[in-house]
């Protein structure tokens, strides 16, 4: 029997009453996943939420009639109270309080199925849970599930195993080694079959399913191994998802290498699907996805044709996202606000104009992945073409002050796309030009910045490189430069730092306190340490290899200067004893008896000289006459 305890709130039995899933478990309401969520549920759809979902995510949905499955009495009052007066209704009690005669357009279970089943009512299993879900499906509907990857990036690179986890995020009803659920796409796909579900897209989830801020079609993955745009989006994911936790390697180099590998799905932490329910007519033909019910209600379809091609999130969870749509084109996903306003001084140094994303995605491959590429094989030749190129590309969009502003002024090589790289000209485009400089810098500066990003990356990664390891970074700029054909001195390599302080401090909107942390940090960058911003073990020992190779350069040098003072003291010492001896022979104390008189008379003579000047000196003043 079900009981109202709350408006809007069943309680069909098996709620778990001093359990809460929120804020573990639950997906952020804004991002990447809620603009899908958005894209695939058509206007007055009838949507169940399966699981801990934020709450925020519920504005997203004002469009439809949602009803949300929880296991969690204390988050079903949050959802409650959060929906306000919008048509919502909440189900406490697992997979069993799911009402065996209603039907949804649209079910979302993007929390995956461990924190769906109740600990309070009948174990069904993973199986049991997606055949429940799936009956509830009306015919076309559509099934929007998260599955995690056993074998994801996130557990490569992670510095604790994820079977010692004893947080409530780790808990699961089922065992941890449990083969009653799928532990790849393959295995989900046949799952899903099973249950009468065709899958019908497949997005791979970065850096974690947990809170995903890159969503990307994991048959683009496999299919552009060389984009320029998903190796600036896997590597802008992993590397703000993994700061300032310990990793055994850099999360962001593996998942560029497994893109470059064809592997970038089989590797992502997680994956979100959807399949789609097949539907029969009584006289047995396929039932359309839309049409009119018996009741002559409108049955909504879900909009899994044209999904996109990526959905990266634009800022901070809730901001908004973007997307790239099919045919490669920016475009606009949700609410998403420029940084302009922000509350922060940094704003003035550079700001974000997401309306800006709205052409064609620039082709080709990242110029900062080219560039390491050139250094790994010693290519000098290709670096200089590389380099100067860029140089050249920055120049041209200079004013006549020499000034550079807008977009190409943030144009570093790891947000530049260089078309025909190994032609005698490549081509060179901005990846992202919502990023905009608010004041215009001189080129000298716009290209030191660039190349000192990329140095920084270059030595504190620990990558080979055919320059000498004695360089530190702010050398290795003014090289690079001089590559480039330009003359860059320390001093423009400085204001180059200054100028990524305060780009940096804008896109993260630091204040003045966690500004002045982050220029201490970035012009403390040195070839021994590792990179900025990074935990990694990996990373952790190149950089105790490279100061080890340091210390022993300067040990060798310590010695060998010990050696030289020893050899110039010994010199000295011989030196000594030559004139001690030549001091106690005969002919030197005749010379010295022969030499005396004479200096006892010069020393006279200049006394009597100086005697004589002052009587005449007194003479004059005193007004006599010589």
């Amino acid at each position: 029997m079900t009981t109202e305890t709350a408006p809007r709130i069943a309680l069909p039995g098996g709620e778990m009453l001093a359990w809460s899933d929120l804020p573990e478990r639950r997906l952020p309401g804004g991002g990447p996943l809620a603009a899908l969520v958005e894209r695939v549920v058509p206007a007055g759809a009838r949507v169940l939420l399966a699981g801990p979902h934020d709450p925020a995510l519920l504005e997203r949905l004002g469009h439809a009639e949602v009803t949300c499955l929880l296991r969690s009495y204390p988050d079903g009052v949050a959802l409650a109270d959060r929906a306000g007066d919008r048509p919502v209704s909440v189900v406490v009690g697992g997979p069993g309080g799911l009402p065996a005669d209603e039907t949804f357009d649209v079910v979302v279970a993007a929390c995956g199925l461990d924190a769906v089943e109740s600990v309070e009512g009948a174990r069904v299993g993973w199986d049991g849970l997606l055949e429940r879900l799936a009956g509830a499906l009306a015919p076309g509907g559509t099934l929007l599930l998260r599955l995690d990857n056993p074998a994801g990036l996130d557990r490569i690179v992670a510095a604790a195993p994820w079977y010692a986890g004893r947080d409530d995020a780790d808990w699961a009803v089922g065992g941890a080694l449990d083969t009653g659920r799928p532990a790849s796409l393959d295995q989900l796909r046949d799952r899903l079959a099973g249950v009468g579900l065709r899958p019908s897209g497949c997005f791979a989830a970065y850096p974690a399913t947990a809170a995903p801020t890159a969503l990307v079609d994991a048959a683009a993955l496999a299919g552009r191994t060389t984009s320029g745009l998903f190796d600036a989006v896997l590597h802008g994911a992993c590397a703000g998802g993994f700061a300032g936790r310990p990793v055994l390697q850099d999360p962001a180099r593996l998942a560029v290498d497994a893109l470059h590998a064809g592997l970038g799905a089989a590797l992502a932490p997680g994956w979100l699907v959807l399949a789609v329910r097949a539907g029969h007519a009584p006289d047995g033909s396929p039932a359309p996805l839309a049409g009119p019910e018996a009741d002559g209600r409108p049955t909504p379809s879900a909009r899994t044709d044209g999904l996109p091609v990526a959905l990266v999130q634009t800022g901070p969870p809730g901001i908004g996202a973007v997307e790239v749509t099919e045919g490669w084109r920016w475009r606009v996903a949700g609410p998403v606000t420029a940084t302009r306003d922000a509350p922060f001084a940094t704003r003035e140094a550079a700001w974000r104009d997401p309306a800006a994303l709205a052409g064609p995605v620039p082709e080709g491959r990242l110029l900062r992945t080219v560039l390491l590429d050139a250094c790994l094989r010693r290519d000098l030749d290709a670096l200089r073409r590389l380099l100067r190129g860029y140089a050249d590309w920055l120049a041209g969009h200079a004013d006549h002050a020499g000034r550079l502003g807008g977009a190409v002024a943030l144009a570093a090589p790891d947000n530049v796309v260089v078309a025909d790289a190994a032609g005698p000209a490549p081509v060179f485009a901005v990846l992202d030009p919502s990023w905009r400089a608010a004041d215009g810098w001189p080129v000298d500066v716009v290209l030191a910045r660039g190349l000192w990003r990329f140095a920084a990356a270059l030595v504190t990664g620990g990558y080979a490189h055919p320059w000498p390891s004695t360089l530190d970074v702010a050398g290795l700029t003014v090289v690079l430069g001089g590559i480039a054909g330009r003359e860059l001195d320390r001093a423009t390599v400085a204001a180059a730092v200054d100028a990524e302080v305060a780009v940096t401090a804008a896109l993260r909107g630091l204040d003045g306190t966690a500004r002045l942390a982050l220029a201490e940090e970035l012009r403390a960058v040195e070839p021994t340490a590792p990179p900025p911003g990074l935990d990694s073990h990996q990373q952790l020992r190149e950089a105790w290899l490279r100061q080890k190779e340091e210390l022993t350069r300067l040990a060798a040098l310590l010695r060998w200067t010990e050696d030289l003072l020893t050899s110039r003291e010994r010199a000295l010492r011989r030196a000594e004893a030559t004139i001690n001896l030549l001091s106690g022979s005969l002919s030197y104390r005749v010379g010295r008896l022969a030499i005396a008189p004479a200096r006892l008379a010069k020393r006279g003579a200049g006394a009597a000289k100086r005697r004589a000047k002052a009587a005449l000196r007194e003479r004059r003043e005193g007004g006599g006459q010589p």
